[in-house]
């Protein structure tokens, strides 16, 4: 079975190990936990990952990374 997940840059680091690589399912549910790629801590809601992609990044670097790796033609 292929894995229905995929993966997301957000501004805001994992509080446990500072990576901003999120996993999310693919689905997009509102309600759907996002998670840290590295150690699988559950950082919130697929509706606040949304809201802080569409708020943006403090820092124009930050925001150009996060916008190569979320690109959609993976």
């Amino acid at each position: 079975m292929p894995d229905l997940s995929e993966d997301l840059r957000l501004p805001e680091a994992c509080p446990n190990c500072g990576s901003h690589l999120y996993r999310v399912s693919g689905a997009h549910n509102p309600d759907d936990k996002v998670v840290c790629a590295s150690c699988n801590h559950h950082l919130c809601s697929y509706e606040e990952a949304a809201k802080m992609l569409k708020e943006g990044s403090s820092s124009e670097s930050e925001a150009l990374i996060e916008k190569v790796v979320n690109r959609n033609d993976k």
